[in-house]
């Protein structure tokens, strides 16, 4: 016997309710535990610069933390929603996971290499030391060019026939140029003025190093690059392209608490340099 068709067919207002029910349902395709690393990510970035900013240290490139925290934040909502993924093509998720493994790795490599010289010392009787310049504030040495002075002003107390090259122009929001001040305030830490060499015209480390070229012959001297922990390895590599043969670093400390800070901003600076052509 032949069953009637239409005993199989479903009620339209009961088809309805079944299709609002599965639009309402979980949809698959999410990825909670990445959307949770990606998430406190994101709001440990923007935690820090707040940090950074309320401490004032350093310049505007904190803000950079900020705008990695809201696409850490932005990348876990994506994450999450299972409908969102589901909507962007499959080859765009891999080109994006491609990248991001790729970039990590290179990160990685590149902040290894800047690491290594955090420890950077220097053998004692050199020629020369050259004092890389950072910015000098009205009230006299940023935090950051204080460290690289006194570390220099130990190494020359204890050799007293090194003489010492302070480098920096004048930027923009500062009195005097900063190899000035570098000089004045060895100075009122007992290095005989004789002893001092100003190289004033630069405006970056490779410029730092260029110019202090002409104040010695850096084929034959012997010279030790003083400059921030996280700073050496680029530094010594502009050094070495620029023809600086016996070339060492001296590593000077840095702020507490600016460490991520430093690195991730040293990390682009050697990235530059590398595609200009500077290292």
């Amino acid at each position: 016997m032949r069953r009637n068709r239409k005993e199989h067919l479903i009620p339209l207002e009961r088809s309805r309710r079944i299709i609002q029910i599965e639009r309402r349902g979980h949809t698959p395709g999410g990825h909670p535990v990445l959307a949770g690393i990606f998430g406190m990510l994101g709001i440990l970035c923007v935690i820090y610069c707040i940090g950074i900013a309320i401490t004032g240290f350093g310049t505007y490139f904190f803000l950079i933390w900020g705008a990695i925290g809201a696409c850490s934040l932005a990348l876990a909502a994506i994450l999450q929603s299972g409908r969102a993924m589901n909507a962007i093509p499959v080859w765009i998720k891999g080109a994006f996971c491609a990248l991001f493994c790729v970039g990590l790795l290179v990160f990685g490599a590149v902040e290894a290499r800047i690491l290594s010289q955090y420890g950077a010392e220097a053998s004692p009787g050199a020629d020369y030391i050259i004092i890389l310049g950072a910015q000098w504030k009205s009230t006299g040495p940023s935090e950051v060019l204080r460290r690289r002075l006194d570390r220099a002003i130990d190494y020359l107390e204890q050799n007293p026939d090194t003489k010492a090259i302070v480098t920096g122009g004048q930027g923009g929001n500062e009195a005097i140029p900063e190899a000035v001040g570098m000089r004045g305030y060895l100075m009122q830490a007992g290095i005989e003025e004789e002893r001092i060499l100003v190289e004033d015209r630069s405006a970056s480390t490779y410029q730092n190093l260029v110019f202090s070229a002409g104040l010695l012959d850096p084929a034959e001297d012997s010279v030790v690059i003083v400059t921030n922990n996280f700073h050496v390895f680029r530094a010594l590599s502009i050094a070495k392209k620029q023809g600086y043969i016996n070339a060492e670093g001296l590593a000077a400390s840095a702020p507490l608490g600016s460490g991520p800070n430093n690195l991730l901003r040293e990390f682009m600076g050697v990235v530059k340099d590398f595609f200009v052509g500077n290292l």
